[in-house]
C-alpha cells in the first residue's frame, strides 16, 4: 500500500558519494514513534538484565520467527516505483573520501543484533545494523523486531543492540534503545511495503561491577517517614538497578543499627575485623560474603569503602605446585552493627550494578549510509544471522555468525503481509535470525561501509522445491528517507 505524493526541493545524487543529503518533501502524518526507554533509569534496568545472571537471557535467546516465512512471487509487471529522485546519504566516513576496491567480501562492523522480549516472555533476536545519523544512534531493522505484529502488541521489551555479538561476547557494548521510528501505515496497518524501522540507542555500556545484597538493612529512623525516604533514595540511585525493600518496625536489642567501620572498630579496639572475635556486646559483625576481583578493584590487603560502611579484605589463597593456575587472593566484604533503639528500618534485597560508558555507537562500528528510489536489478549484498531450516529440514545456517548473500533486486509481492511493492533477491537465506539483515547498495569491501538500500522482512520458497530461494524487503522511497531522517535527527545520550 503506497501514498501518491508530490515531491520538491530535492537534490539529486546518483554517484557512489554525495555532497550531502537529498532532501525530498515530507508528508504529513508518515512517521510514528514509540518510547522504548525514555528515562535513564529504564535504560539502566535494561542493560542490567542482559549482563544479569552470568548473562543467562542473551544466551539462551532464540531467533525471531513471526512473520518470517512469506507466500511471495517474482512479478515482471508493475512493483515498486520511486517517488522522487533518487538519493543517498553517505556512511560515516564516507563523506569525502574516494571508493576502493576489494577481492575480499570483508563483513561489516555495523551489522549485529538486536535482542527484545516478546510476546511469549522470552527473549529473541533479530539481525539489525547502525547507520549514519546525527548523533550516530540509530539502528535499522525490520519494523516487526520493534512492533509485536504476531501478538497484536505494542513495543518489545527490554530492546537492545548489541554489534558483533558472538555467544555472550560483546566486543563494543550493549546500546539500549531509546525510542522507535516507523512509518505510520506501519505502525496502524502493519502494511508490509512499510515494514521498517530505525531507532535510536543510548551510549553504549559495559559492566563495571555488580553486587547482590540479599539481606540488606538500613540505618534505624526514628520515624516511618525517615525510612520512607531512604528506601525512595536507594531505589533511586542510579546503580540499583533491582530492589524489593520493605519497611520493619524494630525494638531495642535488635541487630539494627548498621555501623561505619569506624565506629565498630572504637567498640572492638584492637580487635581483627576480618576475624571471628569474639567481639563486644552490642557489636555484631556480619559474616563476610566473597566477592569479585573485580569488585575488589584494589592491590591493598583491606581498605573501607567511600560511605564508610563496609570493609573490604583479601587472604591468600594456598596454592599447590599441581595447581598454579589457581588464583593469588581470595576477596571479600564484610558489613557491621550495633544494637539500636526503637525505630524503623529498611531491610530486603538489593542489587546493584555499576556500568561504563562506551561510547557513541557510530563512533566505535561506524554507520552505514541510506540509499532510496533506486532502480531495480542493481547488485546488493545482504549481511544477517540466518538461522533455522527449509522446509525440507535441511539446517543450513546457525545463526551464530554473520553471513552474507549477493544478487540484483526484483519486485515482488507478498499479499499475506501486504506488500504489493517489495524488492527481493534470490538467497538462500532461512528466515529466523535473517530478519532485519541490511541490503547495502554500492558495497566498499576494503572499507567495510554502503548504502543501506532495504531490510529483510521475509522469506519465501518461490520455486515449491521446499528450499526458501528468496529474500525480500520494503523498497526505500522518499517516505522511507524521511522515517529515518526523524530518527537521525533525534538524541540519546549517555546512562553511564
Amino acid at each position: 500500500m503506497k501514498r501518491t505524493l508530490a515531491f520538491g526541493g530535492l537534490v539529486a545524487t546518483a554517484g557512489l558519494l554525495a555532497a550531502g543529503l537529498a532532501a525530498p518533501a515530507q508528508a504529513t502524518n508518515t512517521v510514528s514513534s514509540d518510547n522504548l526507554a525514555n528515562t535513564n533509569m529504564a535504560a539502566k534496568q535494561v542493560a542490567a538484565f542482559w549482563f544479569g545472571e552470568a548473562k543467562a537471557n542473551l544466551l539462551n535467546a532464540t531467533p525471531y520467527g513471526v512473520e518470517t516465512k512469506i507466500v511471495a512471487k517474482h512479478v515482471s509487471k508493475g512493483g515498486p516505483s520511486a517517488d522522487s529522485k533518487p538519493g543517498v546519504v553517505p556512511a560515516i566516513g564516507d563523506e569525502k573520501k574516494a571508493a576502493a576496491k576489494s577481492k575480499n567480501v570483508n563483513l561489516p562492523k555495523t551489522s549485529g543484533k538486536v535482542f527484545f522480549i516478546g510476546a511469549d516472555k522470552k527473549p529473541h533476536w533479530c539481525s539489525a545494523t547502525s547507520v549514519q545519523s546525527s548523533y550516530k544512534n540509530v539502528v535499522a531493522t525490520a519494523g516487526h523486531c520493534v512492533y509485536d505484529t504476531g501478538a497484536n502488541a505494542a513495543t518489545m521489551d527490554k530492546w537492545v543492540f548489541i554489534p558483533g555479538y558472538y555467544q555472550g561476547k560483546l566486543p563494543w557494548g550493549i546500546y539500549v534503545g531509546k525510542q522507535a521510528f516507523t512509518h505510520y501505515d506501519y505502525d496502524v496497518y502493519e502494511d508490509g511495503d512499510r515494514d521498517y524501522a530505525f531507532v535510536t540507542v543510548y551510549d553504549g555500556v559495559l559492566p563495571e561491577s555488580a553486587t547482590a545484597d540479599k539481606d540488606y538493612r538500613s540505618d534505624v529512623f526514628a520515624t516511618k517517614a525517615e525510612a520512607e525516604a531512604a528506601k525512595a533514595k536507594l531505589q533511586a540511585d542510579k546503580s540499583t538497578v533491582w530492589s524489593k525493600l520493605d519497611i520493619v518496625e524494630v525494638k531495642g536489642d535488635h541487630r539494627a543499627k548498621l555501623a561505619t567501620v569506624a565506629e565498630f572498630q572504637a567498640l572492638n579496639e584492637g580487635k581483627d575485623l576480618t576475624g571471628d572475635g569474639p567481639f563486644a556486646d552490642g557489636t555484631i559483625a556480619g559474616k563476610p560474603r566473597e566477592v569479585s576481583a573485580r569488585e575488589y578493584h584494589s592491590d591493598k590487603d583491606s581498605y573501607v569503602s567511600r560511605d564508610g560502611k563496609t570493609l573490604y579484605f583479601r587472604t591468600k589463597v594456598d596454592k599447590q605446585t599441581f595447581a598454579p593456575e589457581k588464583p593469588e587472593f581470595k576477596y571479600f566484604k564484610r558489613n557491621f552493627w550495633t544494637k539500636a533503639a526503637n525505630g524503623y528500618q529498611v531491610v530486603g534485597k538489593t542489587f546493584q550494578i555499576g556500568l561504563k560508558s562506551v561510547g557513541r555507537l557510530g563512533d566505535n562500528v561506524g554507520g552505514q549510509g541510506l540509499a532510496y528510489n533506486q532502480k531495480l536489478g542493481k547488485p546488493v549484498f545482504v549481511f544477517g544471522y540466518p538461522s533455522g531450516v527449509h522446509p525440507d529440514g535441511n539446517n543450513a545456517f546457525t545463526g551464530k555468525t554473520l553471513k552474507y548473500s549477493y544478487g540484483k533486486t526484483f519486485a515482488v509481492q507478498a499479499p499475506a503481509i501486504k506488500g504489493e511493492e517489495l524488492q527481493g533477491i534470490k538467497s538462500s537465506f532461512t528466515g529466523e535470525g535473517a530478519i532485519g539483515s541490511s541490503w547495502l547498495l554500492n558495497y566498499q569491501s576494503a572499507r567495510r561501509i554502503g548504502y543501506l538500500n532495504g531490510v529483510t522482512i521475509g522469506v519465501s520458497d518461490t520455486t515449491g522445491n521446499n528450499r526458501y530461494d528468496t529474500s525480500f524487503s520494503p523498497y526505500f522511497d522518499g517516505e522511507t528517507y524521511g522515517v529515518y531522517k526523524a530518527a537521525a535527527a533525534s538524541w540519546s545520550g549517555k546512562i553511564a
